[in-house]
């Protein structure tokens, strides 16, 4: 049989067991450290450890230290800086030092020594630092090289500046210099292709290439006509430099000197060929121009693929300013955009010209830039034709203006002579976006070597087309100085051809065209509704005609249907999106326009604001109506937004005056309850009714003088409590706010606004006992109406009644107490915090779960 101890002997045998296992486990732990000490290596030098000495199985004896000599460190060793690096820094800091002293001999102890010794101390400098780089570079020394280098071009410059001062003094400034820098260039050229290694002569050689042609034209007193043509001589060397130039560093050098000249002689001949008056005087400055063009051309051909679309489009735009400078030479500079623009379109025939890609695509961004420059220059009559119809705002109805509609639109001071070619211009584009969208597969076939536009091109191009033609016939009434009843008429014809394009365009699928032709139709309107504003009859024909027609947009657009079947998931969303946007805006405009309407009505009847007010709730009257016949469209909603919106209008209006701000309530009371019997509508409209009808009541009374709100409010709680009761038997789930909401918030609300303002005690007390019992209903009964309107009556007429006891008490207090009591409570609130949380959470649920 198996021992078994007591309890007691196991468990101080066990005791003993776990004390040996926690000494074996130190003498372990005290090795493996060990170990790990002798087998890392140490970061610097350290000594390499013995054998140990055991004196036991698991250890070395305490006495036993390592006693290796010093190893060799086991890490890389630190870098040092070569002898070959530190004589290149000290040489390169010599030749800065030896050229900053040959400038400053040159400049300060010139005159104390004679010719001779002026030229031998020259040359042999000169001479020295141009041959120590050959011998520099043998040996390896670059970067001393370079500085020598660099001293002797400065060397090189001074001994030009004193041969000007020794040898050529009469000689005249600008053209030594222009002689000396050809020079310089050629000497600093062949000593870089002498002395290939070095980086800096070349670009150093093509930089001066840049000074002589200048300076010649500038000592023999050129015009500006020679100093183009200087510069554009001087970019076509540096293009040739680019183009065949040794390394990178010449050729990116060439390059910036190439555009940069070209530049600057395209902008001086571009300036007087924009200032020519005859055509003869623009023939020199066009050849250059056309010379310009020839070079970016050249350049273009062999440059890569940016800076041939580049050279592309400065070839491009040279072209049109050289051919559209001469044709419109002595032409009235309001109709030079329209000759720019022509030649402009004209350069998209160079598609078809055997041009390299890249050149191709540069030049039609030429001929874009020019279409958008016209553009651009023709659009300022569009907006003062559209800004200008806000100053009617400040006269209405002050009659039409016998000026026309320049005088209508505050702009009959300016030269609209000068923007006559406006429209032209506006509408030519438009007509050749026009033919480009109707004829886009062909146009995609004649361009398809240079350009491959998308269906997203196609778009854009219809949709611009739109834009500018509406934009130009908007313009036309103020440039050809109609009379304001034409302009007025014209307008509203072009907002109602803007409405039937986006009509057609939209149900046929046409997005992009029928959105912006929708909203110029939107612009439109505004513009003439503003511009209809200087004379009565003008605002009734405009506006009702505006009303025919975006409501029959609106209606014509129910049934419109966006094609998205073959459209991602996103997009087909977004299209969606859209088009009901698109379905909703022209309802809502139709609202605006007849709120519009019932306002003139008002006014033209003599009534003041206030009594103008319920007419302008005939809108949403006739919107609740159609909300409840459109029902689920994408427009009920905002259309009944809107004639919201014009309900809080004829309430802002009503609001000086107390008893027509009841009647305006009421009324809207009345129309919030009749949308609240459709379903969908009845969570927000109900609530919505029963706030106007007491709000209505509260304005009455308070209109009335009434000081006693009791005799009114209760013969209109007591039945509404007993409709409330009958409610609430037939649907024991119905809220009570919905049975007695109503009903407790007519009479407590306007007795607790009186109690405020009673100075006797009766009133309060009546209330607070009324308050009183019905929180104690509301809790007994679980009914959250009660519970809530009651407690709050309650809390508030306490509050009123106790508040000067309060400050009383307050005031006969130290002054340090509040504070103290405040922090006290702190402290409470803060050491019992969950327990106040899930009180709150309880007693938020509870209140939740009651009617």
């Amino acid at each position: 049989m198996e021992h078994v101890p007591p309890p007691a002997e196991e468990l101080a045998l066990l005791d003993r067991e776990l004390a040996r296992l926690d000494a074996r486990r130190s003498q372990l732990l005290v090795r493996r450290a060990w170990l790990l000490s002798v087998l890392t290596p140490p970061a610097g030098p350290s000594a390499m450890p013995p054998a140990p000495q055991f004196a036991g199985p698991f250890g070395p004896p305490p006495t036993a230290r390592p006693s290796a000599p010093f190893a060799a460190p086991s890490g890389p060793p630190a870098s040092q800086a070569g002898p070959r690096s530190a004589q290149n820094v000290l040489l390169t800091l010599g030749g800065l030092l030896l050229t900053i002293a040959a400038i400053a001999f040159t400049l300060v102890s010139w005159g104390h020594m004679g010719i001779g010794g002026r030229s031998a101390v020259l040359a042999v400098v000169t001479l020295a630092a141009l041959a120590a780089p050959a011998v520099l570079l043998r040996r390896g020394l670059s970067a001393t090289a370079e500085s020598l280098a660099a001293l002797a071009s400065v060397l090189m410059i001074l001994d030009a500046y004193a041969l000007h001062r020794v040898a050529m003094p009469d000689a005249d400034g600008p053209g030594f210099a222009a002689a000396a820098s050809a020079v310089l260039a050629v000497l600093w050229g062949g000593y870089g292709l002498l002395l290939g290694r070095l980086r800096l002569p070349l670009p150093l050689a093509v930089v001066s290439a840049q000074l002589p042609l200048l300076l010649w034209a500038w000592s023999a007193g050129a015009g500006a006509t020679a100093f183009g043509w200087a510069l554009l001589l001087t970019a076509a060397l540096d293009c040739a430099i680019a183009v065949r130039g040794p390394g990178l560093a010449v050729r990116v050098t060439a390059c910036v000197g190439c555009w940069t000249t070209g530049l600057l002689g395209l902008l001086v001949a571009l300036t007087q060929s924009v200032s020519a008056d005859v055509a003869s005087g623009a023939v020199a400055p066009a050849v250059l121009l056309l010379a310009g063009a020839a070079l970016a051309l050249f350049g273009a051909w062999r440059a890569p693929r940016g800076l041939a679309v580049a050279g592309g489009v400065l070839a491009g735009l040279s072209g049109v300013a050289a051919v559209g400078g001469v044709l419109r030479a002595g032409v009235d500079w309001n109709w030079s955009v329209p000759v720019y623009l022509l030649c402009g379109a004209v350069l998209l025939a160079a598609v078809r010209a055997p041009l390299p890609r890249p050149v191709g695509q540069g030049l039609v961004w030429a001929s874009s830039t020019v279409t958008v420059a016209s553009v651009l220059a023709s659009a300022p009559p569009v907006g003062m034709s559209l800004m200008g119809t806000a100053s009617q705002l400040a006269r209405v109805w002050s009659g039409a203006p016998d000026a026309g509609v320049r005088a209508a639109l505050g702009t009959e001071g300016l030269a609209w002579s000068q923007l006559t070619a406006a429209p032209v211009v506006l509408l030519v584009v438009a007509g050749l976006l026009g033919a480009a969208h109707r004829s886009w597969d062909r146009l995609v076939r004649a361009a398809g070597p240079v350009v491959s536009p998308g269906p997203a091109w196609r778009n854009a191009a219809g949709a611009t087309a739109t834009a500018l033609c509406w934009a130009g016939l908007t313009a036309l009434p103020a440039v050809l100085g109609l009379s304001y009843a034409a302009a007025v008429s014209a307008q509203s014809v072009l907002t109602a051809a803007a409405f039937a394009v986006a009509v057609r365009a939209l149900r046929r699928g046409t997005g992009a065209v029928g959105t912006t032709a929708l909203v110029c139709g939107l612009a439109g309107a505004v513009s003439a509704g503003l511009l209809s504003l200087a004379a009565q009859a003008a605002t009734y024909a405009v506006f009702a005609v505006l009303l025919l027609v975006l409501g029959a947009v609106a209606v014509l657009l129910d049934g419109a249907a966006m094609p998205t079947r073959q459209l991602p998931d996103a997009r087909a969303v977004r299209a969606a999106a859209a088009l009901r946007i698109t379905q909703a805006v022209p309802a809502c405009g139709a609202v605006v326009c007849a709120m519009v309407l019932a306002r003139a009505a008002g006014a033209s009847l003599g009534l003041a604001g206030y009594q103008a007010a319920p007419l302008m709730l005939a809108v949403p009257g006739v919107t609740v109506l159609l909300g409840a016949r459109l029902r689920n469209r994408p427009s009920a909603l905002p259309v009944e937004l809107t004639g919201a919106l014009s309900a809080v209008v004829a309430v802002i209006m009503a609001v000086p005056d107390r008893p027509f701000l009841a009647l305006v309530l009421a009324l809207s009371g009345v129309l919030a309850a009749g949308t609240a019997v459709r379903a969908e509508r009845r969570p927000v409209a109900g609530y919505l009714a029963v706030a106007l009808f007491v709000l209505a009541t509260w304005v009455r009374l308070s209109a009335s003088g009434v000081s006693e709100p009791e005799a009114y409010t209760l013969p209109v709680t007591v039945p509404a409590l007993a409709v409330g009761v009958l409610r609430r038997r037939r649907d024991p789930e119905a809220s009570s706010w919905t049975a007695y909401g109503a009903g407790l918030t007519a009479t407590l609300v306007p007795s607790l606004f009186a109690a405020w303002v009673d100075p006797h005690w009766l009133r309060p007390l009546l209330l607070g006992v009324a308050a009183l019992v019905i929180t104690l209903a509301g809790a007994r009964l679980r009914l959250q109406a009660l519970l809530l309107v009651g407690g709050a009556v309650l809390a508030l007429d306490a509050v009123h009644e106790l508040a000067p006891y309060v400050v009383q008490v307050v005031g006969a207090l130290p002054r340090w107490l509040p504070p103290a009591l405040a922090g006290l409570l702190l402290l409470v609130v803060g050491a019992t915090y969950e327990q106040r949380l899930r009180d709150a959470r309880r007693l938020k649920e509870t209140v939740g779960r009651m009617r």
